[in-house]
C-alpha cells in the first residue's frame, strides 16, 4: 500500500452484524487485530420494553475484543435513536482521547451517530454492497458516499466490488475474503461418512455458504436438472 498509517491503539468498529453471529470476516479481522490494539465492537441496539433509560452492556470475547451492546426503550423516533447511540458513543469515549482510536466501519449507517468525530484514522470495510440486500434503508448510499468521503482508507470484499467503487475514493484496495485453511484441509484426512451422509452412496453435490437473497435459486434448479437423481436425494447433500 501507498500509505502507511500509525495505527492508533484501540479499534471502535460498528457493525450491523452481531459478533457471535456466523464467524466470518469482521470475527477473523477484530481477533487478530486484538493482538496488537483492544477492540471494541459496537453492535446495532436492542430495543426492551421493560428500559428505562438507555445504557450498554460490556462483555469480552477471545482476545482483547469487547462487545458493547446498546440497549434502549421501546418506540423510540427515529432521531431519539440515533442522539441517544451517539450519548452512548460519548460515555465510552469519556474518558479517552479519540486521538487514540481508529473507527472501523462495516455499515455507513452508523454515520448518522458518530458524524461528529474526528478520529485518528477512519476504515470503511466494504464486505459487501449493503444498499443491494432486501430491506435495506433508503439513506443507506447517500450515507456510504459521506462514509467515503472521510474515510482515510477503504477496503472492499472482493475485486468486483473494487471495480465498482475504485473511483470514489483514492485510498481504495480490493480485500478479497479467504478461508479457514486449516479448518478445511482437515477433510482430506477425514476416514469416515459424516452420520448425515453415510447413506448417500455415489458422488456427492453439496453446498455451504450463507443462504440469503443472494443464494442462486436458479442454478441449484438447474444441477437439480442436470442430474435427475437429485429429486430423490440419493447424491444430494446441502448444508
Amino acid at each position: 500500500m501507498e500509505n502507511i498509517f500509525a495505527f492508533p491503539s484501540n479499534i471502535l468498529c460498528f457493525s450491523h452484524l452481531r459478533l457471535d453471529f456466523v464467524y466470518q470476516r469482521p470475527q477473523y479481522l477484530l481477533t487478530r487485530f486484538s493482538k496488537d490494539c483492544k477492540v471494541l465492537f459496537f453492535e446495532e441496539p436492542v430495543f426492551e420494553a421493560n428500559v428505562g433509560k438507555a445504557f450498554i452492556s460490556f462483555s469480552q470475547r477471545q482476545g482483547d475484543v469487547w462487545v458493547i451492546v446498546p440497549h434502549l426503550p421501546k418506540g423510540l423516533s427515529k432521531s431519539s435513536i440515533s442522539s441517544t447511540l451517539t450519548e452512548l458513543v460519548d460515555s465510552i469515549l469519556s474518558n479517552e482521547k479519540i486521538e487514540t482510536f481508529a473507527f472501523w466501519y462495516y455499515t455507513p449507517m452508523a454515520l448518522e451517530f458518530t458524524s461528529k468525530y474526528s478520529p485518528a484514522l477512519t476504515i470503511y470495510d466494504c464486505m459487501d454492497e449493503l444498499s443491494a440486500f432486501k430491506f435495506a434503508p433508503k439513506e443507506l448510499k447517500n450515507l456510504e458516499k459521506k462514509l467515503m468521503a472521510n474515510a482515510d482508507l477503504v477496503f472492499t470484499g472482493g475485486q468486483s466490488l473494487y471495480e465498482a467503487k475504485k473511483t470514489q475514493h483514492a485510498n481504495i484496495y480490493p480485500f478479497p475474503s479467504s478461508i479457514e485453511k486449516e479448518h478445511f484441509a482437515s477433510a482430506r484426512t477425514q476416514k469416515a461418512e459424516p452420520e448425515d451422509q453415510i447413506n448417500i452412496k455415489g458422488p456427492k453435490i453439496g453446498f455451504y455458504g450463507v443462504i440469503d437473497e443472494r443464494f442462486d435459486i436458479n442454478l441449484i434448479d438447474q444441477i437439480a436438472k442436470a442430474r435427475p437423481r437429485v429429486a430423490d436425494h440419493s447424491d444430494w447433500a446441502g448444508c
